[in-house]
């Protein structure tokens, strides 16, 4: 048996306490059960090593096994890459399972501040709704990105079809700065400045993001025509700053 499968007797307690019925040895069954969660790649290093991901520029999207779910608590663990192999599963096709998972169990949501502020029962903006036609720029704060039970809901933004339905409804290509693992902050490329959105967010997370919640402090950018999300800072040079930002760059 190899280790990957070995459960502890402490283990084995957990997983019944949490109503596990099963252990990761056959795809067919835990094909499910699999999600996609975001990490911070450099800080989850060494515990990244063998598990299933794909990397964002620095963000890695981890490939998850959820394992019971008991008081409205989810025990999960990663999939390494030997699990695959035994399943004979190829590494594209479950991540993709997932990602299609991960959207129907926990789907995108957009959270309009105002909203959040004065309705506690708000559950947010189905905006991949295709009759959804409302305007999801807020010019100060932006817009707030997660799921449905805004748990991990940053991970939204890389699901299935979500990043071009915002910059469809947006009318332009934008930043997202991620100010935990839970959420990330939508702002429209022409009505934002980079520079502040990076000073704001450090501040965030120096005064309000636990490190447990720390997803990364780089500003990153969605390009519509590319269709590709990557860092501010490696298509600075392409993109076209509002003149607010034009007039502050030194000389």
């Amino acid at each position: 048996m190899r280790r990957y499968f070995i459960l502890t007797t402490k283990k084995c307690r957990i997983y019944a306490a949490f109503g596990v019925s099963q252990t990761p040895n056959n795809y067919s069954k835990v094909k499910g059960d699999l999600f996609i969660r975001l990490l911070n790649k450099k800080k989850h290093e060494k515990a990244l090593e063998n598990a299933v991901y794909k990397e964002v520029d620095g963000i890695a999207c981890v490939l998850y096994m959820k394992v019971g779910q008991r008081d409205g608590c989810i025990s999960s663990m990663k999939i390494h890459k030997a699990s695959l192999a035994d399943w004979g599963m190829d590494e594209d096709e479950a991540y993709e399972n997932a990602l299609s998972n991960t959207y129907s169990l926990t789907p995108p949501r957009i959270y309009k501040w105002e909203r959040l502020l004065f309705n506690p029962a708000y559950e947010g903006d189905d905006f991949m709704d295709m009759n959804y036609e409302e305007n999801i720029v807020e010019r100060i704060a932006g817009s707030c990105l997660s799921t449905s039970i805004r748990t991990n809901g940053a991970v939204a933004v890389f699901l299935p079809d979500v990043a071009q339905r915002i910059a469809d409804l947006m009318d332009d290509d934008f930043y997202i700065v991620f100010t935990s693992v839970h959420e990330a902050m939508i702002h429209p490329k022409r009505m934002s400045c980079p520079e502040d959105l990076e000073r704001i967010l450090k501040e965030t997370l120096k005064e309000a993001t636990p490190d447990e919640d720390f997803l990364t402090d780089e500003i990153y950018y969605y390009d519509r025509g590319a269709r590709k999300i990557m860092k501010w800072k490696k298509v600075v040079s392409k993109v076209t700053l509002p003149a607010s930002c034009v007039e502050r760059l030194p000389l």
